[in-house]
């Protein structure tokens, strides 16, 4: 994993993401091809926090948390260029994220995902019973 960190350069403010990066990482994923940069502008204003990774200048990772900072926070959009898969880069943004000093303390990360399930349990994610969601749209997977 420190070669990974080597090459990589790790960000954990909005700052560093434009909505034309996102779109290129949703691009490789089966539920966001579909988003808009309108979409994803007003996505970023309403996100408590971005993380992502750039090599060579261009944005290869990138995760969202929405929390309170105290009690809860959920993680979502956990995206990894397919070029950079397989390298410990997904793991490493992962332990970036959950380790920032604003979110450590917090007792309950959670996360809406099957893709990702095999990936998140090696990195202390369990599925838990009683879980409820309202979907007032269907969840549009282009």
């Amino acid at each position: 994993m420190k070669d990974v960190e080597e090459r990589y350069f790790y960000y954990d403010s909005k700052m560093a993401v434009t909505p034309y990066d996102l779109q290129e990482l949703y691009r490789f994923t089966r539920w966001g091809r579909s988003r808009s940069i309108e979409q994803i502008e007003r996505m970023l204003e309403g996100t408590t926090m971005c993380f992502s990774v750039r090599y060579a200048a261009k944005m290869v990772a990138f995760c969202r948390v929405l929390t309170d900072f105290v009690f809860r926070a959920s993680l979502w959009d956990i995206m990894v260029h397919p070029d950079h898969q397989g390298k410990g880069l997904g793991s490493s943004l992962l332990n970036y994220a959950l380790d920032h000093p604003k979110l450590r303390d917090i007792p309950l990360v959670i996360t809406y995902t099957s893709e990702l399930a095999p990936f998140l349990a090696r990195l202390g994610f369990r599925k838990e019973e009683g879980a409820m969601m309202l979907l007032r749209k269907p969840i549009e997977y282009s």
